[in-house]
């Protein structure tokens, strides 16, 4: 596996435990829908949060969650609407950008942005 594939499989890891440091349920991770895909899917006292994973090496070229482009966010809530239809979910819907970001020395820093995008910004 490429070295970027390992580095976005620890950042989706590490974004899971930090998920469930919260209190959060890990409900589904990779959930795929045609060609797109959501990290991690979570559930937490009435609220699922659907969370993009952006991991990197460095912050040299921009902050991994200025890398979530408006059609990934359009593409999130599609998905989140498929996801909740599908499995009749009727839980409040939060969409969420979790950055992980290794420093050389191997340490990690995590953040979360709750309510990164809203599907009423997207119309």
């Amino acid at each position: 596996m490429a070295q970027h594939n390992d580095t976005g499989k620890e950042g989706e890891y590490l974004a899971c435990r930090h998920l469930e440091e919260q209190g959060f349920a890990i409900v589904e991770t990779n959930w795929r829908k045609g060609k797109h895909e959501v990290d991690i899917i979570a559930y937490k006292e009435g609220l699922i949060v659907f969370a993009e994973v952006k991991t990197r090496s460095s912050t040299n070229f921009g902050n991994p969650e200025e890398f979530v482009t408006r059609a990934k966010q359009r593409a999130y809530i599609r998905m989140a609407n498929d996801y909740v239809i599908r499995h009749q979910r009727q839980e409040e819907v939060r969409f969420d950008i979790i950055s992980v970001v290794r420093s050389a020395d191997g340490s990690c820093a995590i953040s979360q942005i709750e309510n990164a995008f809203t599907a009423y910004e997207q119309c």
